[in-house]
């Protein structure tokens, strides 16, 4: 469970800063929504460790996590950037997700093989990032995500660029992520994308 107690953040300069408040269960979703400016990546970026808050806590499972360094946290994200690998091709990217030194059972491999099919992505494996649009850039990244197998899965407008089949084919993906009782925070101006995905509502 994911506990977030008063936890606030100023930029510098900034006269008013955030302060959250809220609690997830495994295999909810919360979708959190408001105009550019109000603090939705800034959340993300809090929870994944990306930023430092400066008070408040962030727990799971009663454990704090605020302090720990991104990859020692039981999340994973997706973030509008995309975060992929220039140098390396499309399965690659995915792989470094699952074992940072490539040593993949042939389960994982066969698991991302599986990943880009679903994704319309089969025969991208050796495709570099910079041959991808940015709809399959997306992709890429939500697959990586998704085989990390984190209990926590950060969403930062997850879905943008891409068309009406590779959305559908991605929202039964994070439905089944759900169902195996991973943690959703999602953060989308799709109003359709909050509707299949979100459990629960916040408006900042």
């Amino acid at each position: 469970m994911l506990n977030v107690e008063r936890l606030c953040f100023l930029y510098p300069g900034q006269e008013n800063g955030w302060e959250y408040h809220f609690s997830l269960t495994p295999g909810q979703c919360i979708a959190i929504h408001g105009p550019s400016g109000s603090g939705k990546t800034t959340l993300l970026n809090l929870i994944a460790g990306f930023l430092e808050p400066d008070s408040g806590t962030i727990c799971w499972n009663k454990r704090p996590i605020q302090h720990l360094a991104p990859w020692e946290r039981p999340v994973t994200s997706v973030f509008q950037e995309h975060n992929l690998f220039e140098h390396l091709d499309v399965a690659t990217n995915i792989g470094l997700g699952l074992h940072p030194g490539l040593k993949l059972s042939p389960e994982q491999k066969k698991q991302i093989d599986q990943g880009l099919e679903r994704t319309g992505l089969a025969g991208f494996s050796k495709r570099m990032p910079g041959d991808l649009s940015g709809g399959q850039r997306q992709r890429v990244a939500l697959v990586r995500a998704i085989l990390r197998r984190q209990p926590l899965l950060l969403l930062d407008e997850p879905l943008t660029g891409l068309d009406s089949e590779a959305k559908n084919s991605l929202r039964t993906m994070l439905l089944e992520e759900k169902s195996r009782g991973v943690a959703l925070i999602l953060a989308s101006h799709d109003e359709e994308d909050r509707k299949i995905l979100a459990d629960h509502y916040w408006n900042l």
